[in-house]
């Protein structure tokens, strides 16, 4: 018996995003291949080089798909912006390069958090947090997020998140979808 071949990348800012999207996609079942495009540090913005590097990730996932199993996942701080700014932003750079706007059927998910992933990770981790405040970094300590992320995965599954959840975390949750039928076994 063959075993699909599944593959996803993780187009990210930093090492603390593709750790927390690594570890929330591992607990909801993923075994595949990862494959993380993550800004070298110190060469630019970390959005700039997301919104630079989208339309190619976006490109290579419509080529690849009809070949294997994958997927594409994004994250994006939306900082001091918004949530919808961002996925705007994601959108004209998909136009700027004649690529149409990610479909409800394509396995694209685009998480934002605002105002940085850290804003989420405190928040998971107890923390009463709001999205405007800049959290402390987990510097050479990325890992320290799993617990909190695989509880996290558990409640966006299960359609649990506490109500007083950040907005962008909510909007986050509601990403896993077209995610879903790539993590399974």
């Amino acid at each position: 018996m063959s075993q699909r071949r599944v593959q996803i990348v993780i187009l990210c800012e930093d090492r603390q995003q593709e750790v927390f999207a690594r570890y929330f996609l591992k607990k909801r079942g993923f075994t595949g291949l990862f494959r993380a495009n993550i800004c070298p540090e110190g060469s630019e913005c970390g959005s700039d080089y997301v919104r630079k590097q989208y339309p190619v990730e976006v490109k290579a996932y419509r080529t690849n798909k009809g070949r294997v199993s994958i997927g594409l996942v994004v994250l994006i701080d939306a900082d001091t912006g918004t949530l919808e700014a961002r996925l705007n932003q994601l959108a004209s750079a998909l136009d700027e390069h004649e690529e149409k706007n990610r479909g409800s059927n394509e396995a694209i998910a685009i998480f934002v958090p605002k105002r940085n992933i850290e804003t989420w990770i405190h928040y998971l981790q107890g923390e009463t947090v709001n999205e405007e405040d800049a959290y402390a970094k987990f510097e050479n300590n990325e890992a320290v997020c799993k617990t909190a992320v695989e509880d996290l995965a558990d409640r966006c599954y299960s359609q649990s998140l506490p109500e007083d959840a950040p907005l962008s975390l909510q909007a986050a949750c509601g990403e896993l979808q077209p995610l879903l039928p790539l993590l399974q076994p």
